[in-house]
């Protein structure tokens, strides 16, 4: 069996590629949950009538802190809602909210896009998919009707042009013909809700999906991370993958064979898989490992965190460890960068929210990560001798970042803020110790941030074995020919902003005007024009003689604005609330957007051209005919100011 697709419809139903691709399979599921009280003689009258209704049987089932003697109740999650607000405080409740069909798989030891015999953790896997790519000529922020379309089956592509109806009439005949497994298709979760509305109206069978069903995702605005994100709804079609190719993060960053890995890893569908942010994607392949292991899932959390004291919590909450640079030039440094720092330390130090305790026994938690952990390892290894693998160690080290986060996460159903804590508290203490080794080695100390460590003199290959050897997590050491530490407007150096040229040849580059989201595509371009020269520079030497010719890329691109083009000039930002009480250019932005008809909500990136920054006049992005040649001028002089630092340091003229 290789499962494409799987869903739960009054049963579960699931999409097996090696028997055809015609209808599911489906399996009778009635799913149970747990029931753990304090005291059952204080509730012996609603369990009364939960036997009454419902089949209930006394049990004992196993959570990560150890086995709870209960009820199993074969009944849905209204029923315990109920309970729970019945019995409140008294009952835990296990299994409620889970993905049924993603917990049929874990019970059966089945999992999406692989064999039975296979391992999830094999990093060769077979695709045998179909595939078709489908494009809308047209944007869907803007335009509401599907005129022309393009469809690409393997080297073919053939054009819809014409009235709306023909041309969906047409795109449905030809994936009846193509029946293809999977859907690739821009701005999918735009134009397919459409194209079913569409259907509807002109009387067409949509045949994107294999069944004329399709399940809808909602879409929603919501905080992560400490700003505010938006995800479009989606219409997805059974019995294929359709992958928006232009908004998913994960397709994105890893490609077609990140989204199978991470289907197997978390037991969903790839349909899911595609959707979700990496942090759900952990959340969810620590379900799967739960329900594998025969671990009941909490429904809510109850040890989120205790009640501490203010200076018991000043103690423990103090994040990563970072050492304040001195801004300057340095010729011939090295950078030693921990490889999956947090998740080493969750494996190697035995986290886990059943451990904090001091117990001995293996967490859950480590547990779970390691395997994960191994196959990062492994992946980040070939990768570097097959690209195929740079989309599967790309996936993973998005979801072992996010692991943990997930371990402070008030909702994570198996975080806990204290196992946070302990991890930072870790790592300080190991990056302490890093820098110690380096010092005790006469080694220079340049800076420091979390999981990495600058540092200047002779012998780093000796100090990166003698780190590993101290810390038992495996580094990766980068020399660099010359490396800049900008300065804070304070003077003091900036954490996190700095560019070098490695030896590689390669220029590095954070926190400058050329990594923002909002930089304007021109501005960008200037800087990274003036990055690629410097970057011909091996020497403080060799970057003072090349000020003239850097400064005069400058100059030509301030020279330049006067007839550049005002696509180049729009500005991305990410609106985090709809009103605002004084006049911004956000403000500006949403009501240009909103005179255009599109819905803006928060968490949505808006793209603008700034007309007049006197009286906040912008105009969106597909308007913008003229722009304001000072404000744009002034941009490109502050990321000139960036680079120039180099040469004012160089020169010792000051910071």
């Amino acid at each position: 069996m290789w499962i494409f697709d799987s869903y739960h419809r009054g049963a579960v139903e699931l999409w097996d590629r090696e028997r055809g691709s015609t209808k599911p399979l489906t399996f009778r599921y009635s799913p149970s949950f747990y029931l753990y009280l304090e005291d059952p003689h204080a509730h012996w009258e609603m369990i009364e009538g939960l036997e009454s209704r419902f089949k209930v049987e006394e049990c004992s089932f196993d959570t990560v802190y150890g086995t709870l003697d209960g009820y199993e109740i074969w009944a849905g999650r209204d029923v315990a809602l109920k309970i729970e607000k019945q019995a409140r405080l008294q009952a835990q409740l296990y299994n409620v909210d889970l993905r049924l069909d993603q917990r049929y798989l874990a019970e059966k030891d089945l999992f999406p896009c692989g064999y039975e015999d296979e391992s999830r953790f094999d990093t060769y896997f077979s695709l045998p998919l179909t595939t078709l790519m489908i494009e809308v000529e047209a944007n869907p922020q803007l335009s509401r009707t599907m005129t022309n379309i393009k469809v690409r089956n393997g080297s073919r592509e053939t054009k819809l042009n014409g009235p709306e109806r023909q041309v969906l009439v047409d795109l449905f005949d030809l994936v009846k013909v193509c029946d293809p497994d999977m859907i690739l298709f821009p701005d999918a979760d735009q134009w397919v809700p459409r194209m079913v509305i569409k259907a509807e109206k002109y009387g067409l069978d949509p045949s994107l999906s294999r069944t004329g069903w399709f399940r809808n995702m909602a879409s929603k605005s919501y905080w992560s991370y400490g700003k505010m994100e938006h995800k479009h709804g989606a219409v997805i079609p059974e019995g294929r993958i359709l992958i928006d190719t232009e908004n998913s993060f994960i397709y994105r960053e890893s490609g077609i064979a990140g989204i199978i890995l991470a289907s197997r890893l978390t037991g969903l569908s790839p349909n899911l898989t595609s959707r979700f942010t990496p942090g759900t994607l952990i959340s969810n392949y620590e379900v799967y490992e739960a329900l594998k292991r025969g671990i009941a899932v909490p429904f809510r959390k109850w040890d989120a965190e205790r009640q501490r004291k203010i200076g018991e919590l000043k103690a423990a909450d103090k994040g990563g460890m970072i050492f304040q640079p001195e801004p300057g030039v340095h010729e011939m440094a090295y950078e030693l960068d921990f490889t999956s720092f947090y998740p080493s330390i969750i494996v190697n130090y035995n986290l886990s929210p059943e451990t904090l305790d001091g117990s001995k026994r293996r967490g859950f938690l480590s547990a779970v990560i390691e395997p994960l952990l191994d196959l990062r390892l492994e992946t980040k290894k070939l990768k570097k001798v097959d690209p195929r693998y740079k989309g599967l160690d790309s996936v993973l080290k998005w979801m072992l970042v996010t692991c943990f986060g997930y371990t402070g996460y008030k909702n994570a159903k198996f975080g806990r803020i204290e196992v946070h804590e302990s991890i930072t508290s870790i790592s300080r203490e190991l990056l302490i110790r890093t820098k110690q080794i380096a010092e005790s080695m006469d080694l220079e100390v340049l800076h420091g941030i979390v999981d990495c460590l600058w540092v200047k003199g002779d012998d780093a290959s000796l100090f990166k074995e003698k780190v590993e050897a101290a810390t038992g997590i495996g580094t990766v050491l980068d020399p660099y020919d010359w490396i800049v530490f900008l300065p804070l407007a304070d003077g003091f150096g900036a954490y996190n902003r700095y560019f070098g040229r490695m030896s590689s040849g390669k220029m590095k580059i954070r926190g400058v005007a050329a990594r923002k989201r909002d930089t304007p595509e021109y501005v960008r371009r200037m800087q990274m024009d003036v990055f690629k020269k410097m970057g011909e520079a091996r020497t403080i030497e060799e970057l003072r003689r090349i000020k003239t010719q850097a400064l005069e890329i400058a100059k030509r691109y301030h020279r330049g604005l006067q007839g550049a083009d005002p696509s180049e000039m729009v500005i991305h930002r990410r609106i985090s609330k709809l009103n605002y009480e004084k006049r911004c250019v956000q403000a500006s932005a949403i009501q240009a957007f909103r005179r255009k008809g599109v819905k803006v909500s928060p968490g949505m990136t808006v793209g603008y051209v700034v007309r007049d920054a006197s009286i906040l006049d912008v105009d969106t992005e597909w308007d913008a005919s003229e722009f304001d040649l000072d404000y744009y001028g002034k941009l490109i002089g502050k990321a000139w100011d960036e680079v120039a630092f180099v040469f004012r340091f160089i020169e010792g003229t000051g910071v």
